[in-house]
């Protein structure tokens, strides 16, 4: 039969090393060989998110599938194809309803009712899996920000970090206060701005305040 092989990598870092790619297409080609498959086409997707199905290689490759140019479609792991179980369903009931899917590492094809329940399942294990991740990460920033402890980024300005929990810097405060103060008395945020840096103060970076900076402080 033949088919069109499929590869994804999701940053334009791994596009450029090649190496992504090519351990996907060497899994591909070895499978096809061994299941006696002529490719008609390896389509690449490079530096895309598995995030959406609105991929040009993807596309191109479903529309070779409903032109009846390939029979079937041969990926090298099904995260490649997506991530998405709503997008696994779209694509089983609309384009693997006739073409045939084969996933190299889940040893996975679509040919019968068996392949495609466990397609299924695999994928909603997998999503699964990340939405909890989620959850986990979610309930663990809160955690963290019931306890004042710095939870990532930059030191916001008018604190210090002391062993990973935010204390308020009494100095910095003064100058938070002073900045609303003046802002409610009409002064324009660049006015602000220049009326701090004549007097030497700097941002927790050492540099120049800015209009920007002002409005975030006094937000």
């Amino acid at each position: 039969m033949k088919a069109v092989g499929y590869v994804r990598v999701s940053t334009d870092e791994q596009a450029k090393s090649g190496l992504g790619l090519e351990a996907q297409i060497a899994k591909i080609k070895a499978y096809a060989e061994l299941f006696d498959i002529e490719l008609t086409e390896i389509i690449m997707d490079e530096g895309i998110s598995g995030k959406t199905l609105d991929r040009a290689g993807l596309q191109k490759a479903i529309k070779m599938l409903k032109e009846k140019k390939a029979e079937g479609m041969v990926i090298a792991k099904l995260d490649r194809l997506t991530r998405n179980v709503a997008d696994l369903g779209t694509l089983v009931s609309t384009v693997f309803d006739k073409a045939e899917l084969y996933s190299v590492s889940e040893q996975i094809n679509t040919k019968n009712a068996a392949g495609r329940l466990v397609l299924n399942v695999l994928v909603s294990v997998a999503q699964w899996e990340r939405e909890t991740i989620c959850e986990r990460t979610k309930d663990a920033l809160q955690a963290k920000k019931a306890r004042n402890e710095k939870t990532g980024g930059n030191i916001p300005f008018g604190f210090n970090v002391i062993n990973g929990k935010l204390i308020r810097n009494e100095e910095e405060q003064s100058i938070i206060s002073e900045i609303k103060s003046l802002k409610n008395k009409g002064l324009s945020l660049r006015k602000i701005a220049e009326a701090l840096n004549g007097r030497g103060i700097a941002t927790k970076n050492g540099k120049a305040w800015t209009a920007v900076q002002i409005q975030r402080i006094a937000a």
